[in-house]
């Protein structure tokens, strides 16, 4: 069952967008600031709240000069402790789930490539300075038992400085949390730009970087961009030149599969100090949509060429996983590389799965692959 990030109401009060806790009871006199959530305003206590969300259907009297948002379909997505940012217009977008391991911070929708599989298309607008505006905000409101939290895009290098700025407030304000980063790697083929990025000495940060193919046209057809396979190798060997951790993401589709054991003896060989590599299952969103006959394989006419991939490098002592593919799917002996990845607000399992004696232990579906977009062979285990 996927998760609701984003829903909207009716906005009063509200003349730029504020970025507070939410909480169901708060005592009075606290320093800090909640949005409020409750079914209705007529019995409102009184606290120091930023704002009132609620699922009262008519319009509310703004008490005390508080911002409202009413008519909300529901509050039951949010929890206690969850932050959210809301908008002059109504808008109640959730930016960090108290409960969930799986909070990412979207840095822009810019991006410098156009990937034929992204599942979150770029959009040509500036919308960088209200990104770093409002993780600003964020960043010190993230409870600092935050395990784990991502950053992705678009390309979050096109920040630039701002992109530095932020991970400085990150590395004070959660020293114990782990950070993946999501990016494309092309920038860092700017010799400053690795030494900047390394300069940090952010051990908890892990950058997540896509390859395609050992062959430079395929990775540059796979990602539209003319040069990129080039860039993104001088990225990888500058950022090695200072310790970086390095993930090699792989995404598992037409394109990617016939040179799948080639790009892994071409990892093996020239990037070995890499720390991790993902094999990565198709999503079925954004441009995978319109470039689906062009991409999709069902995972299990690629079974053998992933297994040797997969062997290849754990036999050499690198570290493999596999994400987003069912257990069912695959041979036995891949089972302990496959991990739960999907994030949890658009993990899905079908109907077929819910009998299955390793559902605990499989990672499901993207909600997006429910209808025509997944195995023909998925199929329960009875014991």
């Amino acid at each position: 069952m996927t998760t609701l990030l984003h829903i909207r109401g009716i906005a009063r009060g509200i003349n730029s967008p504020l970025v507070a806790r939410v909480t169901k009871n708060i005592k009075e006199g606290t320093e800090l600031s909640y949005f409020l959530l409750t079914p209705n305003l007529d019995t409102t206590p009184i606290g120091n709240y930023i704002g009132i969300l609620t699922s009262q259907q008519h319009e509310p009297a703004i008490q005390a000069g508080l911002p409202v948002v009413y008519r909300m379909a529901t509050l039951s997505h949010l929890e206690e402790g969850d932050i959210v940012v809301v908008s002059p217009e109504g808008n109640v977008n959730t930016l960090y789930r108290i409960g969930s391991r799986h909070n990412t911070l979207l840095l822009t929708e810019r991006c410098n490539s156009n990937c034929l599989m992204c599942s979150q298309p770029p959009k040509d607008r500036d919308d960088i300075p209200y990104f770093v505006w409002l993780y600003k905000k964020l960043i010190p409101m993230i409870p600092k038992d935050c395990r784990e939290l991502g950053l992705t895009g678009g390309e979050p290098m096109l920040l630039g400085d701002s992109f530095f700025e932020l991970l400085e407030l990150l590395k004070l304000e959660l020293p114990g949390t782990e950070l993946h980063i999501l990016t494309n790697g092309r920038l860092f083929a700017k010799p400053e730009l690795a030494r900047r990025y390394g300069d940090l000495n952010y051990r908890r940060s892990m950058l997540g970087i896509p390859l395609y193919s050992d062959y430079y046209q395929i990775h540059d057809h796979t990602v539209q961009a003319k040069g990129a396979f080039t860039q993104t190798i001088s990225g990888l060997y500058n950022l090695a030149k200072y310790d970086s951790r390095i993930e090699i993401r792989i995404v598992l589709h037409q394109l990617t599969i016939p040179r799948l054991v080639k790009l892994a003896q071409y990892i093996y060989k020239n990037l070995p100090f890499v720390e991790h590599i993902a094999f990565m299952g198709l999503e079925n969103m954004g441009y995978t949509r319109s470039n689906f006959e062009l991409l999709w394989m069902d995972p299990v006419d690629y079974q053998h060429e992933l297994s040797e991939s997969v062997m290849y490098l754990t036999t050499q002592g690198m570290n493999v996983s596999i994400y987003n593919i069912q257990l069912c799917l695959m041979p036995e002996e891949l089972w302990p590389f496959m991990r739960k990845s999907i994030s949890d607000w658009k993990n899905i399992y079908l109907d077929e799965c819910r009998n299955c004696s390793k559902l605990l232990d499989c990672g499901g579906l993207f909600a997006s692959s429910a209808k025509d977009a997944h195995s023909r062979f998925i199929k329960a285990f009875n014991s």
